[in-house]
């Protein structure tokens, strides 16, 4: 049971109501935030741009949410991730890889990453876990992503350790996985047709 209320859509107010009401499925993780009522819609906002708008694309920015959930012990987005990774063409072996990574090495030297998910890994881990990164690491992030990459990868990371540690932190209760639902609602619809 969670350490702090959900709080119940029609009992939300200002931003949070409205942002809980535009919601295909009202997950735990948003009736959690929208305690935070001056916070929840910028908070939101950032996460449907990092769904959604990332130049890193999807597949990339999903190894690295599910490299924090991973790393910061976050089961709520792990749960929620998962499905999403799959369903934009995350290979399984590569959910696999990183969910049996070795955390102490500091490389992801699994087969099933290319070269430059390797170096990505790598770098996500080191921001994860240190703050900066060696020079090295970034040298190989560098080879393989551009600048607006780079920075959009370090946005997501910290998006996700500050999603994971306010579900972790609150015990909040793991809904199903709908994450997939919420992902799909947030694509841009082609409206030429």
């Amino acid at each position: 049971m969670a350490r702090l209320t959900l709080i119940h859509p029609d009992d939300a107010t200002g931003d949070a109501a409205k942002v809980l009401a535009a919601l295909p499925v009202k997950l735990n993780i948003f009736r959690m935030l929208a305690h935070a009522e001056s916070c929840v819609l910028p908070q939101v906002r950032l996460g449907t741009a990092i769904l959604s708008s990332l130049d890193l694309g999807h597949r990339r920015r999903e190894l690295l949410i599910l490299l924090v959930a991973r790393i910061e012990g976050g089961t709520y987005e792990w749960r929620q991730h998962v499905p999403i990774a799959l369903g934009v063409g995350v290979p399984q072996a590569q959910i696999d890889a990183i969910e049996q990574a070795n955390l102490a090495d500091n490389a992801f030297d699994d087969e099933a990453f290319d070269n430059a998910e390797r170096a990505l890994l790598a770098f996500g881990k080191q921001v994860i876990e240190a703050v900066r990164v060696e020079d090295s690491v970034f040298t190989e992030v560098r080879r393989h992503f551009s600048e607006r990459e780079i920075v959009e990868a370090i946005l997501a990371i910290g998006f996700y350790m500050t999603m994971a540690r306010l579900t972790e932190v609150t015990e909040t209760d793991l809904d199903p996985a709908s994450g997939m639902t919420v992902f799909d609602s947030l694509q841009p619809r082609d409206t030429s047709a």
